[in-house]
Formats: structure tokens, C-alpha cells, sequence
């Protein structure tokens, strides 16, 4: 049985800079726990230079059907967190900035969140659904052969030119009246780093983290992580757990270097052993031959021409043995 631990004080603000509050790390499991809820949920958000679509999303976190026990955000400078949208929450709020990039940020959260049962991360423009962390705790009550869950968003601004708030929220409360009449849950290869939950425990255990080597914005350190708890069961995707991503083109890397992360960072996570040469090779060639195609006419919201260069450069330096994810940081 769990010890029972201090009830949380609601809506704490507690930072490792700035803040009048400073509580120190070893301390948030006394504040931030509700011992009365059967699964400890901490929900983590990664943010760097989008101050509103941040205060949107931890309002959406803040009208969950299932309260989270703890929410950390990671910012990369104190300005990406307005403190008016942290104040009075019903459960803890921590603020831990970090240097700026992805998977630094989420390793700050992860060395926060405690005894967490459940690890959600949330992407700063992802939308949950209200329902979102009650059917999470749901799934791996129901299935304890499940290390990772995530979810496909009912509408992904990724893939356009990026989802205004009002037109997202559409979504959202349309959603809120049509729960899927068959609730599935399917085996997948990873999850999608912009809404996707893990066993926390396994976590500690392990001592898992996000891969540094994977600079700025990370890309591919969803599947990264997820694959490093793919020996201990199963991975899947489920449609109850819904949402939208905004896909917001601010405060994103430079086609140059997001090109050249398209070739280097799945060919390190090849040679790491977490991702394997077949999806490697398919993520690659529908990578290169969409920048290629698209070059004369391209999307106005995505830099082809700077991805197609950056990929050329990454296929040099594989010839030239010298490929790695960090070469991006000496790149414009």
C-alpha cells in the first residue's frame, strides 16, 4: 500500500529560479501529492516562446473530468510563463525552466514529477479533451501489459499551415459531444510526441531519459523514448484519447537545420538501437522526396528549399562519416 502523504497545498507555484516560492525538488512529492487518488498523475509541458497558446493549454488541463496531482512546465526563459495562468489552480503547479530544447526540457520535468504513477506530456499548442487524463488513468488501470499510450489529435495543425485557438476550440467542444462509440486500443511503433503518457514507475526504474544528443527540437524524441520501454510491454495508440494540435510555426528550428535532423537523427537512433533501419529508411525517403517534390511550389508555411539543403548536407557528412544530430547547433 502507498504511505500516505501530506495533502497537496492547491494551486502552489513552486520554481527552481525565479519565483518568490523556491521549494526545493526532493520536496514536491510532500507538497504535490494527493494521496486519496489511486494513480498519481503528473502532466509535463516543454515551452519556449509561446506565452498565450501555453496559458490555453494549462486552462484546458486545468477543466480535465480527472485532475492531474501535478503539472510541471519547462520553459527555456521565465517570460514563456505568464504566472496569471498558474495561480489558483486545483493541483500543484511546479515551474522548472530549463536551457532551451526539447529533450533538456523534458528531462528538467522528469526530474520533478516525483513518484508519478503516470507521466503525461503535453506538447505547449496540444488540446486535450477534456476526458483526456481520466481515460489515460483508465487504460493503464484496465491493462497493465501497457508501458505507453498516445493519441492521433482529432485535427493536426502540423500538417498545414498550423490551427488558430477559436478554430481548435471548435474542434474540441464539438468533440465533447461525440465520444467514439467503439473505443479501441492498437499496438503502435511509438508514440506521438505531442500527447503521449507513460508508466512512471518504469521510468525511475530504468532511469530513462530523453536523449540530449538530440538538440533544439528534438525531432524523433518521441519514438526515441518510447522505444527504450518497448522491452518491458506493449506501446499503443487509442482513439478515447483525443485532442488537437495546433501545430503553431513559431518558436520552431530553421528549415535548414530541421532538414538536416531528418537524415541525422534517425541515423543515430539507428546506431543507438532504437529505431529500426526499416522505419529509419521509410521516414527518410518520404522526408527527402516531399522536400524534393515541393521545392518549386512550396507549402508558405514550411521551408522547403532550407530542409532540402539540410538534407543534402546530412547526406554528405554520412558520406563522409561524420553525420551526427548535434552538427544542427553550428548551422543557421
Amino acid at each position: 500500500m502507498r504511505p500516505m502523504l501530506p495533502q497537496p497545498r492547491l494551486g502552489t507555484m513552486m520554481a527552481a529560479d525565479s519565483m518568490n516560492d523556491k521549494v526545493e525538488e526532493d520536496e514536491v512529492d510532500a507538497f504535490c501529492v494527493n494521496a486519496a487518488k489511486q494513480a498519481i498523475i503528473a502532466v509535463g509541458i516543454a515551452t519556449s516562446g509561446r506565452t498565450e497558446i501555453l496559458s490555453r493549454t494549462v486552462d484546458l488541463v486545468a477543466h480535465q473530468t480527472r485532475l492531474p496531482d501535478l503539472v510541471v512546465i519547462c520553459p527555456a526563459t521565465s517570460g514563456d510563463v505568464d504566472p496569471a495562468s498558474i495561480e489558483g489552480l486545483a493541483f500543484c503547479s511546479v515551474v522548472r525552466t530549463g536551457e532551451r530544447g526539447l529533450t533538456i526540457q523534458r528531462n528538467r520535468i522528469l526530474s520533478a514529477v516525483g513518484d508519478a504513477d503516470i507521466v503525461v506530456f503535453f506538447d505547449d499548442d496540444f488540446f486535450p479533451q477534456a476526458d483526456y487524463l481520466a481515460e489515460v488513468e483508465k487504460i493503464f488501470a484496465q491493462n497493465p501489459d501497457i508501458v505507453a499510450t498516445t493519441g492521433r489529435p482529432l485535427r493536426d495543425g502540423a500538417n498545414g499551415p498550423g490551427l488558430s485557438v477559436d478554430d481548435a476550440m471548435a474542434v474540441i467542444r464539438d468533440a465533447d459531444l461525440k465520444h467514439p462509440s467503439s473505443p479501441t486500443i492498437a499496438t503502435t511503433y511509438g508514440t506521438y510526441g505531442c500527447n503521449m503518457a507513460f508508466r512512471g514507475g518504469l521510468i525511475r526504474r530504468h532511469a530513462l531519459l530523453f536523449d540530449e544528443n538530440l538538440p533544439l527540437y528534438g525531432w524523433q524524441e518521441d519514438i526515441d523514448f518510447s522505444r527504450q520501454l518497448a522491452p518491458f510491454g506493449r506501446i499503443v495508440e487509442s482513439n478515447v484519447l483525443r485532442g488537437v494540435h495546433l501545430g503553431v510555426k513559431g518558436g520552431r528550428t530553421s528549415g535548414v537545420r530541421f532538414g538536416y535532423s531528418q537524415i541525422a537523427n534517425p541515423v543515430y537512433l539507428i546506431r543507438k538501437g532504437t529505431m529500426s533501419a526499416s522505419f529509419a529508411l521509410s521516414l527518410v525517403r518520404r522526408n527527402v522526396i516531399a522536400n524534393l517534390a515541393r521545392s518549386i511550389w512550396p507549402e508558405p508555411w514550411i521551408d522547403r528549399r532550407g530542409r532540402l539543403v539540410g538534407n543534402f548536407l546530412a547526406l554528405m557528412d554520412l558520406v563522409l562519416r561524420r553525420i551526427s544530430p548535434r552538427r544542427i547547433l553550428g548551422l543557421d
